[in-house]
């Protein structure tokens, strides 16, 4: 049985690949730096870990996987996804496959700027972007949005900008933080988020979905069999050449997609593609680690968000605050 370790299982992205992987014959390993990382209490095995930017982050990456034997490591926060592909080699010599794409493809997926400047050399189609320090708005600019250049997340510090006085309001605020911004043309209509798989430079399937969000995440989706978008959606991949999943967030204006984010990952919705028939993380797993070429079936179906309680004994919390890890948990529950 090959194991496979997935981080950031706190959040949303790293709970996906959990859910995924679950009825797997694979062994799953949760990692997160949080005591109270829910995932951290769904699998047999678990770890503490330091965050990312801590010196010893690496180093202790390296020594769980070597200790765990671990085949395959999905990462799921942004902010693992450059050291752990700085040292890919690394991990690679102890028998673990990263499934992180080249720091260049993290660095135009980071970017907004880069974002924008890569894609539309290739004839993606993207909504103009300018730094915006010195960009001066007139009258036909609006709405425009005022976001971070580099990073952000769930709609962090990103401004939807109707009128020059709004512009001068928000600009004031952000203060000399603006050499920080990137202007962004608005596009009025419908938001998609794809899923690819991308293995050896190649793109091996795309999965549509419109969704509607709340508070930055996708709150409802809705699968959809879109040639236009998809068509996109593999020209952008095509593009940045990633490795393993990638997620490409666009709108629709009148029958064209617009793309305004890469995110060189899996995401939050990996687990409504796998209840879709697209499941990213199995089917990358399948192929490097058994040889099986992906294969999907992708359902057109409504997929709605909700909580879920995990009821967790405190005496487990109290072992993973002392150990820093569970070896044998025997209660595990369900995401």
């Amino acid at each position: 049985m090959y194991n496979i370790a997935i981080t950031g299982v706190g959040g949303g992205v790293g709970q996906s690949v959990l859910k995924s992987l679950a009825d797997t014959d694979y062994n799953l390993i949760a990692l997160d730096g949080e005591l109270l990382g829910a995932g951290l209490y769904t699998t047999n095995k678990s770890f503490l870990i330091p965050y990312a930017k801590d010196p010893n982050y690496v180093n202790k990456m390296l020594a769980i996987c070597e200790q765990e034997k671990i085949a395959l490591l999905f990462p799921g926060l942004d902010a693992e996804l450059m050291p752990l592909s700085l040292n890919r080699e690394a991990f690679q010599a102890i028998g673990t496959t990263i499934v992180v794409s080249r720091p260049e493809v993290i660095l135009i997926s980071d970017d907004k700027q880069q974002t924008y400047d890569q894609l539309i050399q290739a004839g993606v189609s993207v909504p103009f972007t300018t730094l915006a320090d010195g960009f001066i708005p007139n009258t036909e600019s609006f709405p425009l949005i005022l976001k971070q250049k580099v990073g952000g997340a769930r709609s962090k510090n990103v401004y939807v900008i109707k009128n020059s006085s709004e512009w001068k309001s928000t600009v004031d605020k952000i203060g000399d933080s603006i050499s920080d911004f990137i202007v962004m043309e608005y596009i009025e209509g419908d938001e998609y988020t794809c899923g690819t798989i991308n293995l050896d430079n190649t793109c091996k399937g795309v999965i549509v979905m419109r969704r509607i969000l709340r508070d930055g995440d996708t709150n409802k989706c809705f699968t959809e069999i879109n040639e236009v978008i998809e068509k996109e959606v593999r020209l952008v991949v095509d593009t940045i050449k990633p490795f393993g999943a990638c997620n490409v967030q666009l709108r629709l204006k009148n029958g064209k997609p617009y793309v305004f984010e890469i995110n060189a990952r899996c995401s939050g919705t990996t687990a409504a593609r796998t209840l879709s028939g697209f499941n990213e993380p199995k089917m990358i797993a399948d192929y490097l680690l058994k040889g099986i070429e992906p294969s999907y079936k992708i359902k057109e179906q409504t997929i709605l968000r909700y909580w879920k309680e995990l009821v967790v004994e405190n005496d487990l919390i109290a072992e993973m605050k002392k150990a820093a890890h569970i070896n044998d948990n025997k209660n595990t529950n369900k995401l």
